[in-house]
């Protein structure tokens, strides 16, 4: 539903003091009343336009509402019922002197086929009094945050600014161990505020895990690459592998390790979110062959290559 400019309908700026609204409103309501355009749909048509942006504008939080959401934002949002709750008829028209409810019932009552004046159903008041809104929800609010490997894995916490269109509010945030990228945190009542009355919405962080220079996540499991020798390769090899906790583990690399080989270390890789126990460690053994060789290493070399190697 496209959104209308209840400002422009109403040929006032978006400053306008309630005087100025009332003045607007009176002068086109009076033009375009059915009273004086018998049969003119296009005069009727306007009429509606013309209330409906008054009874927004001349609310103080369907205003509030409106200047923050936008035209279209608002239209996605409130529903016909929702702009004519509490939009007391009878009193706005006796007050600028309209006349009869009963034209005003032909045009208004029959919005779409439904009551165009709150959810609730009418009021003793008759067709034009007030219907108590229905408290709505705020909307919620949705960011990204990106966070280190680090702070992915073994969780923490960090400062969040975020604009509710009435300002930067500033929340910590924590970020529990082992949460991955796409994942969302929800912040209770952090949103937009509520309307009539209603609880405010959440806040949504979406968490986007930076990459690491050094270690590669797979899900629950961590991978790393060593190099090692061509020798070492053939004849086995002890490996300290430093850890994302800074710490450093032992691995042994059996002889006869071939190139893109991954060796375990069970259980210290990524906590597992929400649950117990952790993943693993893969350490991704890459052999480093010689670039050039000295005359005594190619000798060498030739030997093995007699004997089958």
């Amino acid at each position: 539903m496209a959104g209308k400019d209840y400002y422009k309908i109403l040929g006032v700026s978006k400053d306008a003091s309630d005087d100025d609204l009332k003045k607007g409103y009176r002068k086109l309501a009076m033009k375009y009343h059915p009273d004086q355009n018998q049969g003119d749909e296009q005069a009727e048509e306007s009429f509606k336009e013309v209330n409906e942006a008054y009874a927004v504008l001349s609310d103080k939080e369907k205003r509030r509402q409106y200047d923050m959401f936008g035209a279209d934002g608002f239209q996605q949002r409130f529903s016909q019922e929702d702009i004519f709750s509490n939009f007391d008829f009878g009193q706005v028209f006796r007050e600028f002197g309209f006349g009869s409810e009963d034209v005003l019932g032909r045009i208004f009552g029959g919005m779409g086929g439904r009551r165009a004046f709150g959810r609730g159903g009418y009021s003793s008041g008759g067709p034009f009094g007030r219907t108590a809104q229905q408290p709505q929800k705020g909307t919620d609010l949705v960011m990204d945050m990106q966070v280190s490997l680090k702070e992915a894995v073994f969780g923490g916490s960090k400062v969040a600014g975020f604009n509710k269109g009435d300002g930067v509010e500033r929340i910590t945030v924590k970020i529990p161990p082992g949460i991955s990228s796409g994942k969302k945190l929800r912040i209770a009542g952090k949103g937009q505020q509520g309307a009539w009355g209603g609880p405010a919405g959440d806040i949504l962080i979406k968490i986007v895990v930076a990459p690491h220079r050094v270690f590669d996540r797979k899900g629950d499991n961590l991978i790393i690459s060593r190099e090692i020798t061509l020798t070492q390769a053939v004849l086995g090899t002890q490996l300290e592998v430093p850890t994302l906790d800074n710490k450093t583990l032992s691995l042994k690399v059996p002889p006869g390790t071939q190139s893109q080989t991954r060796l375990r270390l069970k259980g210290h890789g990524v906590p597992r979110f929400n649950k117990t126990g952790r993943g693993d460690l893969y350490v991704k053994i890459i052999v480093r062959l010689p670039k050039s060789l000295t005359s005594e290493q190619e000798e060498l070399f030739k030997q093995l290559a007699d004997q089958g190697l």
